[in-house]
């Protein structure tokens, strides 16, 4: 997909990443020990002109899904402790400035690390999840074991999960088991999840976005490095 086929709210928020250092190019190394030609951080969405940047992205993702023929329907946006905490409260604020008739009561939580052994207690603050269809808010599925606890936790609070967004896609599939050949399919963390809890996973970018979007934007070199570990390490599903 080229830059001329994104969506502008994907061009726009591809821009911001990009100008504001939170998506960098060059050699950094992966907690799977691969070497990756870049780097997304959403840590660093951290002024309110980014912040607005990716809340925008996120809620206009949701309501393109709105419309698409197995929409998301959902009562809470869920932010998991830390990164998940201002992404989902951000993004509940822009959907009802986009769209207050339908998300104008649309309600936000997020979990503590730790549950609260006074005052109201608890593992949870905002809105109550028993009996809510929850969508989970974040900005990356890595080896997938956060959002697992998610799920998790909001079970255990009488919710339904029905959902995740995540702000990149990366593609990539997960590292071989116990130290195999990494040259082997395997699926990726997104598909496990999707799979595992029958759950759609949206993004607001995926690497092939990415990819198409920086042509003519950034190096040549820079998009072939791009190239080569996208077919390197995609995933199998």
């Amino acid at each position: 997909m080229s830059s001329t086929d994104l969506p502008q709210y994907k061009k726009d928020f591809l821009q911001a990443a990009i100008s504001g250092k939170i998506l960098k190019f060059g050699q950094f190394e992966l907690k799977s020990k691969r070497i990756s030609p870049y780097f997304f951080n959403a840590g660093l969405f951290y002024t309110a002109s980014l912040l607005r940047s990716i809340s925008t992205a996120y809620a206009k993702t949701i309501i393109e899904a709105s419309t698409s023929s197995s929409p998301i329907e959902f009562d809470i946006l869920f932010g998991p402790a830390y990164k998940g905490i201002p992404l989902a409260a951000a993004t509940v604020d822009k959907l009802a400035d986009l769209q207050p008739k339908k998300y104008g009561e649309v309600c936000y939580s997020f979990d503590r690390k730790e549950a609260k052994d006074h005052g109201e207690g608890g593992n949870i603050v905002g809105a109550p999840l028993k009996g809510k269809r929850v969508l989970i808010v974040d900005d990356v599925v890595t080896a997938g074991t956060a959002k697992r606890e998610a799920i998790a936790k909001i079970r255990s609070e009488g919710g339904i999960v029905v959902g995740i967004l995540v702000a990149l896609d990366r593609m990539e599939k997960l590292p071989s088991p116990a130290g195999g050949d990494d040259a082997a399919p395997m699926p990726s963390a997104i598909g496990e999840i999707r799979k595992e809890y029958g759950i759609p996973v949206l993004a607001i970018l995926t690497l092939d976005d990415i990819i198409g979007g920086l042509k003519g934007v950034v190096s040549d070199e820079d998009v072939v490095r791009m190239e080569e570990y996208r077919a390197k390490y995609k995933a199998s599903d």
